[in-house]
């Protein structure tokens, strides 16, 4: 199941700082999904969207709204 896959995701995350910087680089959701891919994680990015506001550990997933080109 991918949410479980999203969580063991940000588990790791949270203890690797690397990773971490990774994430927060990362533009998209779809962006964060790729780097979970590179790494053997299976999660999309609007499953990653759907689980903001939630908790994993001492990692919270938070939307971040960053207005585009176009209005």
């Amino acid at each position: 199941m991918s949410l479980d896959q999203l969580k063991r995701f940000l588990g790791v995350m949270q203890d690797d700082g690397a990773l971490r910087q990774q994430v927060l680089a990362a533009a998209t959701a779809d962006d964060v999904a790729q780097i979970g891919q590179r790494l053997g994680y299976t999660f999309s990015g609007d499953e990653l969207l759907r689980f903001s506001g939630q908790k994993v550990g001492r990692v919270t997933v938070t939307k971040q709204d960053i207005p585009g080109e176009y209005n």
